[in-house]
C-alpha cells in the first residue's frame, strides 16, 4: 500500500463532512479507503486497531449512511421513509452499544436484518460505522446528534462516541 499524495483528491465522504466542521481546512487529514472485499468483522477489528490513535488526540471520522439506497430514493414529492429504511435505521440505533463477541455483533451481521440488504445494496456506506464502533472502549457515551431519513432511503444518522 502506498500513500497517494497527488493523483487523487479526497473523496466526497471526507471533504463533504469536514468542510462543514472545519471550513478553513486548517487541520491535517488522512483518508483511508474502504476495502469492500473484506467481511464486516474485518472492518470492526480495524476500528479496534485504530482506537489507539484517539489516545494521541487524533479524531476518527467515519462517514457514510447506515441506509443508502439511491435506486429507491424519492427524488421528487413525498419523501416519507420506506418502512424497511426506518426499521433498519432503528435497528442500528438499538445496537450501537452492543458489547458481545464481534462475530455475534448485530451490526457486524447487519445483512441478517430483513432490511439490511435493501438499506445497503453496497457495503461502502455502512462499513464506516463499524470502524467507529470498533474504536469504542465500551464505556464512553454514545450520542446521536442527528437522525432522520431523507428521500425515503438515505439515513442522516450521526453517531458520536466520547
Amino acid at each position: 500500500m502506498a500513500l497517494d499524495k497527488e493523483a487523487w483528491g479526497f473523496d466526497h465522504g471526507s471533504w463533504g463532512v469536514l468542510i462543514k466542521m472545519y471550513p478553513n481546512a486548517d487541520i491535517p487529514m488522512v483518508q483511508l479507503s474502504i476495502d469492500s472485499t473484506k467481511p464486516a468483522a474485518w472492518h470492526f477489528e480495524m476500528g479496534r486497531k485504530l482506537a489507539s490513535l484517539r489516545d494521541e488526540g487524533i479524531m476518527l471520522v467515519a462517514s457514510g449512511n447506515v441506509v443508502h439506497n439511491l435506486r429507491t430514493a424519492k427524488w421528487h414529492g413525498d419523501s416519507t421513509p420506506y418502512p424497511w429504511a426506518s426499521s433498519f435505521n432503528d435497528y442500528v440505533k438499538a445496537n450501537l452499544e452492543w458489547k458481545g463477541p464481534v462475530e455475534q455483533h448485530p451490526l457486524v451481521n447487519y445483512l441478517s436484518h430483513e432490511g439490511g440488504s435493501l438499506s445497503n445494496p453496497t457495503a461502502d456506506h455502512f462499513l464506516p460505522l463499524l470502524y467507529v464502533l470498533g474504536a469504542w472502549d465500551g464505556e464512553e457515551p454514545i450520542t446521536i446528534p442527528v437522525d432522520g431519513i431523507e428521500m425515503g432511503s438515505l439515513s442522516m444518522l450521526s453517531v458520536v462516541i466520547g
